[in-house]
This record gives structure tokens, C-alpha cells and sequence, in this order.
């Protein structure tokens, strides 16, 4: 059994992670960072003498990491992404039309109409939304624009963009050089996001790649490690 790991994890989490495992009946378990993974599965070579940082926006943490010679040379890991995104669309929708939303409609939103800045192209129209009026306790429904959930996720994304500027300070000035002339990858679900890639563009000024499938890349990257485990020396035994 492979399994993903976040790159900021404690020892005792990953004695927790590998003891879950072998009760779970995995004769042999590995463990492999999560970036790493994200990057094979978009098509990185991470063995070459190159600088990439790769954005990895989960669930509940995004990770900033600089990879070269098939290890971690920093590491940035901050408790803001999709889940948080989720609250933000929920608190926003609470505040400026009184109207209670679960996490499942929350997350429909953030899918239909979740942008990172509030001019994009191709904007997509705007979204019935179904929840209840807090004032008069009766169900009712909403349109909600795009413009109003880029508003809504915009101090989330702010303290990504700050994470990955400090991510960037770390970085040893000869990797800096490479990722300056190959630009930063976006993985993870948050990568999905409306204008997220030209947002950090304008904010970073350098080239920002999306991945082709970000919600796969993890998955596909621990698929390849565990296929060819002897050939990697990041995965953990």
C-alpha cells in the first residue's frame, strides 16, 4: 500500500498513517510526500538538477515545495484551501443575503461559479442558489454571481499568494533561477478556481502552469511510485 503524505507532517503522524495501514491488513506500506507525488503525476522529472515548485491546493491544506534532485529542498504548508474556501462562500452568503447554505450547496457553488478575480474570460453565468432565510426562517432562493464568490474566496487566496512569496524567499537563488524560467505548477482541486492562474501571475510575475487533470495529479503520481518504488529513493519504506 502507497500512501500520500503531507510534506509538513510530524514523525508521530506518520507512525499514526503507517499503524492505520498494517491494521488495515497492507503487508508492505510506503509513504510518499504529497508534492512529489503531485509532481510525477504531472510529468515532472523530479530527478533532474532542477529547480520546480509545485502548488498543491487540497482539501484541507495547500502546499508550496521546491523540488530538485528527486527531494524537498523547501517547504511551505498552510491550513487554507478548498475546505476553507467552503466556509468563506457559506460565511459570505450568511452575511450579505442572510441566507443558510450547507457545505454540499457550498461546494456546488464553488464549482459552478468559484473565481479567483472578479474580471475573467469565458465568466460562467450566475448560479440559483436554494437555503433559508434567516430572518424569516422560510427557504427561499438567490442568484449568485461570480464576482460576489471572487470576493468572497479573495482573503483565502491573498494569504496562498503570501505563502508562496515566503516559499520563494527560501529558495536557494540557483533553483530560484530555474523556477523563474519554468514558472510555478497549480495542482489540487483549488486549482480549478476562475482566474486563479492569472491572479498569481499578476501577484508573483512568473509564468503559472495549471496541470491538465489537478484533481488526479496526486493519485496518478502515487500510482507511478508504486509501480516503480525501488526506482525512487523519496519513497519511504
Amino acid at each position: 500500500m502507497m500512501i500520500c503524505i503531507p510534506s509538513s507532517i510530524t514523525e508521530v503522524e506518520k507512525r499514526a498513517v503507517r499503524d492505520s495501514a498494517e491494521q488495515a491488513g497492507a503487508k508492505e506500506v510506503y509513504l510518499i510526500h504529497e508534492p512529489m507525488a503531485a509532481a510525477l503525476g504531472i510529468g515532472i522529472d523530479v530527478e533532474e538538477p532542477v529547480g520546480n515548485m509545485i502548488i498543491d491546493i487540497g482539501g484541507g491544506t495547500t502546499g508550496i515545495t521546491v523540488i530538485a534532485l528527486a527531494g524537498i529542498v523547501c517547504d511551505q504548508s498552510i491550513r487554507i484551501a478548498g475546505d476553507e474556501f467552503t466556509a468563506d462562500i457559506m460565511e459570505a452568503l450568511r452575511r450579505y443575503h442572510s441566507l443558510l447554505i450547507g457545505e454540499r450547496t457550498s461546494e456546488q457553488i464553488k464549482i459552478q461559479v468559484g473565481a479567483a478575480m472578479k474580471e475573467i474570460d469565458n465568466p460562467p453565468d450566475d448560479f440559483p442558489v436554494n437555503g433559508r432565510d434567516l430572518v424569516t426562517g422560510i427557504p427561499k432562493q438567490i442568484m449568485v454571481s461570480y464576482q460576489e464568490i471572487a470576493e468572497a474566496l479573495d482573503k483565502s487566496i491573498f494569504k496562498i499568494e503570501e505563502a508562496i512569496l515566503k516559499a520563494l524567499e527560501q529558495t536557494p537563488p540557483e533553483l530560484a533561477a530555474d523556477i523563474y524560467r519554468r514558472g510555478l505548477y497549480i495542482t489540487g482541486g483549488g486549482a480549478l478556481l476562475r482566474g486563479l492562474d492569472k491572479r498569481l501571475a499578476n501577484k508573483i510575475k512568473l509564468p503559472v502552469h495549471i496541470a491538465d487533470d489537478p484533481l488526479k495529479s496526486v493519485v496518478r503520481g502515487t500510482g507511478i511510485a508504486l509501480k516503480n518504488y525501488d526506482r525512487y529513493p523519496f519513497v519511504m519504506r
